[in-house]
């Protein structure tokens, strides 16, 4: 399995499969407008989603894949993507683009470093 497929099947569920991380896995958010910038272990990232995902205002319902490049190491691909949500207290819809650097080895992502649009996210949070 190549690391764009290891992405794709990481993000299927609309949320990040942990069963595609390396129990050591380092994923970082370089421009986090709060909240942690690293986390690193399969378990730690595990805890800290389920708690965040519990408070967002919002349900994400798929993350879609705009376009992957590949790079000159075949473990690292750099992937455009976004997440498309429904406002909890509205039904309204929001999007939202990132950009992230996986690096995976095997079938296991073992960094994932993800750039955010963060006014996009803070305007998604607050429905405005």
């Amino acid at each position: 399995m190549n690391t764009r497929e290891v992405f794709e099947r990481a993000i299927t569920s609309g949320e990040v499969r942990t069963d595609h991380l390396a129990d050591d896995v380092v994923i970082e958010w370089p421009f986090a407008a709060g909240g942690p910038r690293r986390i690193e272990g399969r378990a730690a990232f595990a805890a800290m989603a389920g708690t965040a995902r519990a408070a967002l205002p919002f349900r994400v319902d798929a993350m879609v894949i705009d376009v992957v490049h590949e790079t000159a190491d075949p473990e690292v691909i750099v992937a455009e993507y976004h997440l498309d949500g429904t406002m909890s207290a509205t039904g309204e819809r929001r999007s939202s683009p990132l950009i992230a650097v996986i690096r995976a080895t095997g079938d296991q992502i073992t960094h994932w470093r993800e750039y955010q649009d963060t006014l996009a996210i803070a305007q998604a949070m607050t429905g405005s």
